[in-house]
């Protein structure tokens, strides 16, 4: 008996042992990330540049990583619904999402409480500047027939869009304005849920103008139902070519910028975001991504999660100090 117990005793030892040193394996497979689908949250439309962008990462992840990497497009709120689904998502890495510039620019406006440090940063991976579009049937052919006709025209005669109230497109066209002397509410704003349906109003001529991205408009724009006047940066955009500044036209040195980058809810394991910020740039390296975002002119720039904070930082700064100067700042 003491034997036969003895020998259960040791063998159900063993049995322990073999199971106790499986068990830890089985469970880092069970956790390990990803093992279900991930959500990529965008704040903006279907069919504009945000949402374009954060498809191509999502296809490309989903691809490198073997899970199902779902965008939902979460849109309103001149862009705080969306923001507000990412930074409130549990932080296990299956739901992030793509913070855009609005991130730096709404709480100044007293939209929301979110900040840039409202998350976890993962990868900076595009910066573009805005364009003047106008519908193709316009009489203004060149920026300075529509610069003229907006100094002649009484304030709110003009209606422009291109995002929601007091976003990036809106800063652009107050920067714009205030440029040639004119107040920040000389034309009127007409918010929208990003550059796609924005840039469908022009063509149905529900607005006048759209300051939005020139990639963003390519699809109107290669329908001839839209042409872009100029484009508010240093230098003109390789893939747009026939597209002036505003400087060569106008003599207005002004340029301003919409950022995207990749971000999950504050929290997140060291482990998880680590992977995350591999993987992504791993996609921006790739030819695919390259590819897609030259064939449609956007600008490609990379941060980690350390330069992207930084990188937020210095424009929440900026944006605080410009938003002020144009009335729109309520809070800091």
């Amino acid at each position: 008996m003491t034997r036969t117990t003895d020998r259960r005793t040791v063998l159900g030892g063993l049995a322990a042992a073999g199971l106790g040193s499986l068990l830890p394996a089985a469970a880092r497979a069970q956790g390990a990330w990803p093992n279900r689908p991930v959500t990529l949250v965008c704040p903006w439309g279907a069919g504009g540049g945000t949402d374009a962008t954060a498809r191509i990462v999502a296809a490309i992840l989903e691809k490198n990583l073997g899970q199902p990497f779902n965008v939902v497009n979460r849109t309103g709120g001149s862009g705080v619904v969306g923001h507000s689904a990412i930074a409130t998502a549990p932080p296990d890495g299956y739901t992030i999402g793509m913070i855009t510039v609005e991130i730096t620019m709404m709480h100044h406006q007293g939209l929301t409480d979110l900040k840039p440090t409202s998350y976890t940063p993962l990868a900076l991976m595009n910066v573009d500047p805005p364009g003047v579009q106008v519908n193709a049937s316009s009489p203004y052919k060149n920026i300075k027939a529509l610069a003229d006709a907006i100094k002649a025209a009484p304030a709110g005669k003009f209606k422009a869009s291109g995002t929601g109230q007091g976003g990036i497109w809106h800063l652009a066209l107050i920067g714009w304005l205030q440029a040639m002397g004119l107040a920040p509410n000389h034309v009127q704003w007409v918010p929208s849920n990003g550059a796609a349906p924005a840039m469908q109003d022009l063509a149905a001529g529900g607005v006048d103008i759209v300051t939005c991205s020139v990639p963003e408009a390519t699809a109107m724009l290669d329908a001839g139902k839209a042409i872009s006047l100029a484009v508010m940066a240093p230098q003109r955009n390789p893939a747009f070519k026939d597209v002036p500044t505003l400087n060569e036209t106008l003599g207005i040195n002004y340029s301003v910028g919409a950022w995207r980058g990749i971000a999950g809810p504050k929290g997140m394991p060291d482990a998880v975001a680590n992977r995350l910020t591999a993987e992504l740039k791993k996609a921006y390296d790739s030819a695919e991504f390259q590819d897609f975002m030259r064939n449609r002119g956007f600008g490609t720039t990379w941060a980690d999660p350390a330069g992207f904070t930084r990188f937020m930082a210095d424009g929440d700064k900026a944006m605080g100090t410009a938003m002020t100067a144009a009335g729109l700042a309520k809070k800091a």
